[in-house]
């Protein structure tokens, strides 16, 4: 194992009988949220310290065998115990780069999530009903919630834009590779020919923020407006004005709420959503300065990026990130996506462990 990865799990070691002595201390439950922190730290670091120990004892081991070669009547055993050592300490090794990957804080976190209609006027709008059903249907498959936050129905059907709150344990990591251009092509239903057509809708998904304080509005920075909110089809009309929309001015992102007749409930859905999207704004912007080195395989996340294209004439459905093809179009649209995320989440862990084995930090 390279050296600069055993000092990191030395480190580790030191740094968990810290946690154990701030733990044990009287003054531990004092202040409750470091105490959350400390208590989630130790959970993460523990692990790989016991897996570093049982490793260090298989290396202990091997070269107890070595030594006891040169007795002619503990040769036999020796060598039994060299085998075993050599087969394990490989296992251990691979066990312990992945419990050192680096993790992400949000993917425990809910997220919200936005699908938005582009090229291909009333046909991609139709696309974007598609994926919020199958984006709903897998949550459903998961016991996840749904909660529509705003929506904004096209007249053929589907939604030139629809934002919606997913609530569940481990939302955010599961489908966090889905931000990006999704393409399709298909005949539409209004296609007097036959003839296929492409259109796109872009993806969003940002993992809610825990607390509003994790990232600091300036009430002075808000433009907050209210306004009448109408059903689709005029199927109600609100005779009071409980929509809202929230301006942040240094960034310009405009946040609409109206599904709640609170105009309570609809100015905090709106602040949580902005809260999200300039956090998301912000890590992208993080993570672009850090890729400039390294492109990751999953891509970037940029809105504009295609990164999957659903064919319906051929079944087919392509992850352009990691090159791979399912014929399994129709059960993916109804919500079966474990293949697609798992093969996505695999490929991002392997570039960790390149990125690990190159550096090391």
């Amino acid at each position: 194992m390279k050296q600069s990865i055993v000092d990191k799990l030395e480190r580790l070691c030191g740094r968990l009988e810290e946690l154990d002595r701030l733990l044990a201390s009287g003054d531990a439950t004092r202040d409750i949220d470091q105490y959350r922190r400390l208590t989630r730290e130790h959970a993460d670091v523990a692990p790989v310290v016991e897996r570093y120990q049982e490793w260090r004892q298989c290396e202990g081991d091997l070269v107890e065998a070595q030594e006891m070669l040169a007795d002619p009547e503990m040769k036999e055993l020796a060598e039994a115990e060299m085998l075993a050592a050599r087969a394990r300490l490989p296992l251990l090794e691979a066990e312990l780069q992945t419990l050192l990957l680096p993790k992400n804080p949000d993917d425990d976190c809910n997220l919200f999530l936005e699908i938005r209609a582009g090229t291909g006027g009333d046909e991609s709008a139709l696309f974007a009903g598609d994926l919020f059903r199958m984006y709903s249907r897998y949550a459903e498959r998961r016991r996840w919630q749904v909660e529509v936050v705003s929506s904004n129905a096209s007249e053929l059907g589907g939604y030139k834009e629809i934002i919606a709150r997913v609530i569940g344990a481990g939302a955010y990591a599961k489908l966090k590779f889905e931000s990006g251009g999704h393409r399709v092509q298909r005949v539409p239903a209004t296609e007097a020919q036959g003839r296929i057509h492409t259109s796109a809708c872009t993806v969003a998904v940002m993992p809610e923020a825990d607390d509003i304080a994790d990232v600091v509005l300036n009430p002075a920075d808000l433009r907050i407006d209210t306004f009448r909110a109408s059903g689709a089809g005029g199927q109600h009309i609100n005779k009071t004005d409980s929509a809202v929309r929230v301006t942040h001015l240094p960034t310009g992102i405009v946040v609409e709420c109206q599904d709640d007749r609170s105009q309570h409930k609809n100015k905090a859905q709106a602040l949580s959503v902005l809260v999200a999207r300039i956090k998301d704004a912000q890590e992208r912007e993080q993570h672009a300065q850090i890729a400039s080195t390294r492109k990751s395989l999953i891509g970037s996340g940029d809105r504009s990026e295609r990164i999957r294209t659903y064919n319906f004439p051929q079944g087919r459905i392509t992850d352009h990130r990691i090159n791979l093809t399912l014929y399994k179009l129709d059960a993916v649209m109804d919500g079966e996506l474990d293949e697609l995320i798992s093969a996505l989440a695999s490929e991002h862990q392997a570039e960790q462990l390149a990125q690990l084995a190159e550096g090391g930090d």
